[in-house]
């Protein structure tokens, strides 16, 4: 009898069987708990994959606030997240009730490289206790203090002296920033900087580039959404893994020296630190494999947000050269030629601490914080949020929103200067906000306001000959200019 059933069932017909069995089981999974917050259109299996695709993520995801309100969910393949807009709202969730969103979900790509290790993607008690030995750390090595600004200042020679090598002529800044920026975080985590022309460490650079922008690619964001099929796959995910490799490679390589000459009475640098914890009795969540972790998520943190800044500085006053003039102005009553800017200047230069800001503002390099994941059931705006829900603050609604700033739109300096001195403004938060803001903002906020005087102070920059620079970005792990050439005038 039930071979005789089993015959007479067409092939078709156990196709539109398999087929219905998956789409109901699909919806089953994906089912939404009452009261979560409204998602647009979703494609079974796939979920809101359109949008992996959207040219431009910033200007969708703006379109979706204004259809379905500061609060809204989206789906890629089974993971579901929250999206949450505005001021108000972005300060609920990550201040008032900051303990609840504190934990960072499992993302594919990063849970691959470092398997909940390090700053970035480890969580709980692991990531309370890493962030505060690493905040005390950077304060022992003169975060906040005139030692960590003279060797600012320092790196700040070496990189005009690169720009004046230029003579003028047109050349891409990426590289020399990118190398002048990360000397100081690599001063503080393997005791020494990188001459600009060191080979090694110019494909170190070249790689973490290269991995920044990769992030941001179609099949990057397929494996974050379907990981178990993906990873099958050629794509720019594959690149990156390899790239992560060669890095932690080079990691290794400097942690294995630092023990050859280890002293256990002196410590040099944060990686010396970091192995001294290692060495007692309590330092079992010490290991070196975290220690290669959290080295990267420093040289990372501390190379990619600051450079990426400060290229879109140098493209502003290139595009804007009135603003530019006025800055300089600025420098020259202040700080004259013949010394170095040093941060106590900045209280006296409200127009370029306004510039540096309005920087920082529309080039809006961290469009999306860092996810964050529900640790219990929790409501926000109205909306029940289940435990392990994902929670994305978008920054943009706010850096760019048109009821907190006058132009938000425009490049505007204005926007931090009130009766001819510097404004400091509630909805200015590149660097995040609550418990898991950025621990590297003190640091971020000194390098930018030095090398940015120091680069103006020197060079007059501009557009090269029958060249219109245009502010396009492209959107990796970071919104950065696309890539530029700039002639740096001596002054």
């Amino acid at each position: 009898m039930l071979r005789f059933l089993w015959d007479s069932i067409s092939l078709q017909m156990l196709f539109v069987f398999l087929f219905v069995f998956l789409l109901v089981s699909d919806y089953m999974k994906r089912r939404k708990p009452k009261d979560f917050p409204p998602s647009p259109f979703s494609f079974p299996f796939l979920g809101n994959v359109q949008f992996m695709f959207a040219n431009d993520p910033l200007a969708s995801t703006a379109k979706l606030t204004e259809k379905l309100g500061d609060i809204f969910s989206l789906q890629a393949g089974s993971q579901s997240f929250v999206i949450i807009n505005g001021l108000p709202l972005i300060k609920e969730a990550l201040v008032t009730q900051g303990e609840d969103f504190m934990d960072r979900p499992e993302i594919p790509l990063d849970a691959d490289i470092f398997s909940k290790l390090g700053l970035i993607s480890s969580r709980g008690p692991l990531w309370k206790q890493q962030r505060r030995f690493t905040l005390t750390t950077l304060r022992n090595f003169g975060l906040g203090k005139r030692s960590l600004e003279e060797r600012i200042q320092e790196e700040c020679r070496f990189l005009t002296d690169a720009f004046r090598d230029e003579q003028g002529n047109p050349f891409n800044p990426h590289l020399k920033i990118n190398n002048a920026v990360s000397n100081i975080i690599c001063s503080i985590t393997f005791g020494s900087r990188f001459e600009y022309h060191d080979e090694d460490f110019q494909n170190l650079l070249r790689l973490m580039d290269e991995t920044v922008t990769l992030h941001g690619s179609i099949m990057s964001q397929l494996y974050n959404a379907f990981p178990s099929i993906i990873k099958y796959f050629p794509g720019s995910h594959q690149t990156i893994f390899k790239n992560w490799r060669m890095m932690k490679g080079f990691a290794k390589e400097k942690i294995s020296k630092h023990k050859e000459d280890l002293n256990p009475s002196e410590s040099r640098d944060f990686i010396d630190s970091y192995l001294q914890e290692m060495a007692k009795p309590s330092g079992s969540d010490f290991c070196e494999e975290n220690l290669v972790a959290c080295a990267l998520d420093l040289l990372f943190a501390g190379t990619e947000t600051t450079s990426t800044t400060i290229r879109w500085a140098l493209l502003y006053m290139a595009v804007y050269p009135e603003i530019q003039a006025r800055v300089q102005a600025e420098i020259d009553a202040v700080i004259g030629q013949t010394r170095q800017p040093a941060l106590e200047d900045r209280d006296n230069m409200p127009y370029t601490n306004a510039v540096i800001h309005e920087v920082q503002r529309k080039g809006n390099i961290i469009p999306f914080s860092l996810p964050r994941e529900a640790m219990k059931d929790t409501d926000l705006a109205g909306f029940h949020l289940p435990k392990g829900t994902i929670v994305i603050p978008n920054l943009s609604s706010v850096m760019l929103d048109q009821k907190e700033w006058e132009t938000p739109h425009s490049f505007n300096p204005q926007h931090f200067l009130k009766d001819g001195q510097f404004w400091k403004r509630e909805a200015f938060i590149p660097f995040s906000i609550g418990k898991s803001a950025c621990l590297g903002e003190l640091l971020a906020r000194a390098e930018l306001f030095l090398f940015f005087t120091a680069l103006l102070q020197k060079f007059t920059f501009q557009a090269p000959p029958d060249t219109i620079l245009d502010l396009e970005f492209t959107l990796g792990i970071t919104l950065a200019p696309r890539p530029y050439k700039i002639c740096a005038v001596p002054r």
